[in-house]
C-alpha cells in the first residue's frame, strides 16, 4: 500500500512562466516555495513570486539549470521537501530524478526507470508495440547495420532520428536509399554533440500527418486515465507554436481508439504522475506512436482551460501519494480552447530569436483569455534561454469562438522592445484553411510564415504619423517658452515639419502642415489627410475618411511604439545628421542575432567564395552559419570562437578580391 507523504516545502527545478504557474498552484494547496534562479534571471517576476529563492550562480543552462547537484544542494539548503522539475532542463533527466529519491526529496513526476525508459525512443518503441500500441516501421542504425537493407525494410520517404534527443535536431529526412548514407552520418554527429549520444533509427516518414497527442495521469495506487487529446500541428523548425483541444479532426470513434492505445501505453509502463503520449495521425485516419514525455507539456493549459481541471495540482497529489479524484475520470469537453506560444523572434529572418529589453510589456484581460508568462514591463529576454515570452490562451464555446477570442487578445496587447512572432500568430488564428481545421505539420509549407506576417503598408504609414504627431506634442509639453503655441507655427508659412522613420526595413518619411484641426501629411509622398480629435505625447485620435481611431503612442529614446485596432508598428527615427562613427565597414558582415561564436571558419587573408561559410553562431538551441555575401577576402575578423556577440556586430569584413589573391 502506497504511503501518503505531504509535501510542506517544494524547490522549483525551472524558470519563467512554467516556475511562475507551478508556485501559484503550490499555494493555492498551501505548499511553501523556493526557486532557483542564474543571474540573468536575478528580476524575473517567478523570483519574488516564490516564498524563498535560491541563486545558481552563472548564465549558461549548462552552469545552472542544469546542475542537478547545485538543484538539490538549493533543496537541501532552503528546507525543501520535494522538487518539480517543470519542462525541459531536468525534468526527463532519469538520473537527476534518481538523485532526487537519494536525497530525500519527492520527485514530482514519473519513476526514474519510467523516464530512463521513454527517453530511449528505441526503446520506447519497443514496449509500445509489446503493449499493441500502433507503430511506425523502423530499424536501429549500428556499426554492423546493412544501411541499404535497412532502408528498404522501412520504406522510403524515411526519417534518420535521434534515439535520445528531440526538437528536429538529430534528425533527417530521406527520399531514397542514394541519400542514405550521408543523412545517418549527419545526424549521428548532430545528436552526439546535442544529446551526448549519437545513436540514431531510421523510421517511416508521414507526409504531412497532424500532430495529435494525448494527456494521460496515473496515480500510485494502479489508475491511469486519459485527459482527452491536443493537436499541436502547426510547427516551425519541429517545434510546436499552435494548440488546441480538442482536435477539430477527431471524432468520437477516433478519439477513444486514441485515448484508449495511450492509456495502454500508460499501463504498459506503471505511469504515475502527468504524461503525455504523441501520436501522428496520417490523411487516411492511421496514427502511429511518435514520443512519450515523461513530464508536464507546454501546452497542459488547453487541456485545462476544456476540462476545468489543475493539471499541476494533479501532479502534487499524486506525489504525495492520494488517489485519483472522481473528477479526473469525469473530465469531458467544454467549449474549445486554442492555446499560441509567443515567441520574441523576427519571422521574415527565418525565425532568428531577438533578445533585449521589454519596454512594454501588456496582454489586456478579458474573458475567456488567459496568460501565462515569465515577463513583464522592463525585463531581458537573454540569449541563454528559450525565447518564449508568453502562452496566451483562449476558451471559447466553439472553435470560431476561441479563434476569434485569441486573435483579439493578441492585436491588443503592446509589446516594445522586441520583434516577435504576434503578427503571424495572428494571421493563422484568422486563415481560412485554419479556421476550416485544416491544420497538420505542412500548414506552415502551405503558408508562407513572412508573407502571412505581412505588416499592412497603409497602417504603418499612417502609425508613422500618429507617432510624428505625439512627438510634435512632446516637443510642445517640454518647451520651454511659448508652450501655448502651436507646433510649427510661423509669422509667415514656410516648410511643412517633418521627420523620416523606419519599420520592418522600410523608411517613412512624414511631412505635415497642421491647420486648426486639420493635419495636412504626406508619407513618402503620399497624401494623407485627417482630423486631429486630439493629440498627446501618449495618444493621437485621428479621423481620416470618416473614419475615427485613436492610436496609442509609447517612445523610448529614438523609438516610437505605436499600437491600435489596425495594428502595431515600431518606429525608430532617423536623426537628420547621422553620426559617421557608428558607420560599420565596407564589406561588413554583421551579427545576424545575440549569440555565442560556436566556429570561426576562415583566417585574415584568406580568400573566399559567395556562400562559403565563415563562422556558426549559436543562440537558444538554434545554429545559425554567416557566410560570404560575394566572392571576396577577409581583411578583418572581429570575432572568435567562445565570443558572445549582439545583433549587428561586426564579425568580419570584406574586401574585393585583387588579380593578384585570384579574384
Amino acid at each position: 500500500m502506497t504511503t501518503r507523504r505531504p509535501i510542506t516545502r517544494l524547490l522549483i527545478a525551472n524558470r519563467g512562466e512554467i516556475a511562475a504557474r507551478i508556485i501559484r498552484s503550490a499555494h493555492a494547496l498551501g505548499i511553501g516555495t523556493v526557486a532557483v534562479y542564474s543571474d540573468p534571471d536575478a528580476g524575473a517576476p517567478y523570483v519574488t513570486l516564490a516564498d524563498e529563492a535560491v541563486r545558481l550562480p552563472g548564465a549558461a543552462p549548462a552552469d545552472t539549470y542544469l546542475r542537478g547537484e547545485a538543484v538539490i544542494a538549493a533543496a537541501a539548503a532552503a528546507g525543501a521537501d520535494a522538487v518539480h522539475p517543470g519542462y525541459g532542463f531536468l525534468s526527463e533527466n532519469a538520473a537527476f530524478a534518481r538523485a532526487c529519491a537519494d536525497a530525500g526529496l519527492i520527485f514530482v513526476g514519473p519513476a526514474p526507470e519510467t523516464i530512463k525508459a521513454m527517453g530511449d525512443k528505441v526503446r520506447a518503441k519497443a514496449i509500445m508495440a509489446e503493449a499493441d500500441v500502433p507503430v511506425l516501421p523502423s530499424a536501429t542504425v549500428t556499426d554492423t547495420t546493412d544501411l541499404a537493407a535497412a532502408g528498404a525494410a522501412v520504406g522510403y520517404p524515411l526519417l534518420v532520428k535521434a534515439a535520445f534527443g528531440g526538437g528536429g535536431r538529430g534528425m533527417r529526412l530521406v527520399a531514397g536509399p542514394a541519400e542514405l548514407a550521408e543523412a545517418v552520418s549527419s545526424a549521428r554527429s548532430e545528436a552526439a554533440s546535442a544529446f551526448g549520444d549519437g545513436t540514431v533509427f531510421l523510421e517511416r516518414f508521414v507526409a504531412d500527418p497532424r500532430h495529435i497527442e494525448v494527456q494521460i495521469v496515473g496515480d500510485a495506487h494502479g489508475d491511469v486515465v486519459h485527459l482527452l487529446e491536443r493537436e499541436c500541428s502547426i510547427q516551425r523548425r519541429y517545434q510546436k507554436i499552435v494548440e488546441e483541444c480538442p482536435s477539430p479532426a477527431v471524432d468520437d470513434d477516433l478519439r477513444d481508439a486514441l485515448t484508449g492505445a495511450a492509456v495502454a501505453a500508460g499501463w504498459a509502463i506503471d505511469y504515475t504522475g502527468a504524461g503525455t503520449v504523441e501520436f501522428v495521425l496520417d490523411r487516411d485516419g492511421g496514427f502511429y506512436f511518435l514520443e512519450m514525455n515523461t513530464r508536464l507539456q507546454v501546452e497542459h493549459p488547453v487541456t485545462e482551460e476544456v476540462t476545468g481541471l489543475d493539471l499541476v495540482e494533479l501532479q502534487l497529489r499524486i506525489a504525495e501519494g492520494e488517489p485519483l479524484p472522481p473528477q479526473v475520470r469525469a473530465a469531458r469537453i467544454s467549449g474549445h480552447a486554442i492555446e499560441v506560444r509567443l515567441y520574441a523572434e523576427d519571422v521574415p529572418a527565418g525565425f532568428v530569436p531577438t533578445t533585449g529589453a521589454l519596454h512594454r510589456f501588456t496582454i489586456p484581460a478579458a474573458p475567456g483569455i488567459r496568460v501565462d508568462t515569465g515577463f513583464r514591463d522592463g525585463s531581458v529576454v537573454s540569449p541563454h534561454y528559450d525565447a518564449m515570452l508568453a502562452k496566451v490562451i483562449a476558451h471559447g464555446r466553439t472553435r470560431g469562438d476561441a479563434a476569434r477570442r485569441l486573435a483579439r487578445a493578441l492585436q491588443q496587447a503592446e509589446i516594445h522592445g522586441l520583434t516577435t512572432n504576434r503578427d503571424l500568430l495572428i494571421a493563422i488564428l484568422r486563415e481560412p484553411e485554419f479556421l476550416a481545421g485544416g491544420t497538420d505539420t505542412g500548414y506552415l509549407t502551405r503558408h508562407e510564415p513572412a508573407a502571412l506576417a505581412a505588416a499592412r503598408p497603409a497602417a504603418t504609414a499612417t502609425h508613422a504619423l500618429a507617432a510624428a504627431l505625439a512627438r510634435q506634442a512632446r516637443h510642445r509639453a517640454g518647451a520651454p517658452v511659448l508652450g501655448t503655441m502651436p507646433s510649427g507655427w510661423r509669422n509667415v508659412f514656410s516648410a511643412p515639419q517633418r521627420v523620416t522613420y523606419t519599420a520592418a526595413g522600410q523608411p517613412y518619411a512624414v511631412a505635415y502642415r497642421l491647420r486648426g484641426e486639420t493635419v495636412h501629411a504626406e508619407v513618402n509622398d503620399t497624401p494623407l489627410e485627417a482630423l486631429v480629435r486630439a493629440a498627446t505625447p501618449a495618444q493621437v485620435d485621428l479621423e481620416i475618411d470618416g473614419a475615427r481611431r485613436v492610436y496609442r503612442v509609447h517612445q523610448v529614446g529614438a523609438d516610437s511604439y505605436v499600437d491600435a485596432s489596425d495594428g502595431s508598428s515600431a518606429l525608430s527615427e532617423i536623426p537628420r545628421f547621422g553620426d559617421p562613427t557608428k558607420l560599420a565597414p565596407a564589406g561588413s558582415l554583421l551579427a545576424p542575432m545575440p549569440g555565442l561564436v560556436l566556429r570561426v571558419l576562415a583566417e585574415p587573408g584568406a580568400v573566399v567564395t559567395a556562400g562559403q561559410p565563415l563562422l556558426v553562431l549559436e543562440a537558444m538551441k538554434m545554429e545559425q552559419t554567416v557566410s560570404a555575401p560575394a566572392d571576396g577576402v577577409v581583411a578583418e575578423l572581429r570575432a572568435k570562437a567562445g565570443e558572445q556577440v549582439s545583433t549587428g556586430q561586426v564579425l568580419a569584413v570584406l574586401e574585393p578580391a585583387s588579380p593578384e589573391t585570384g579574384g
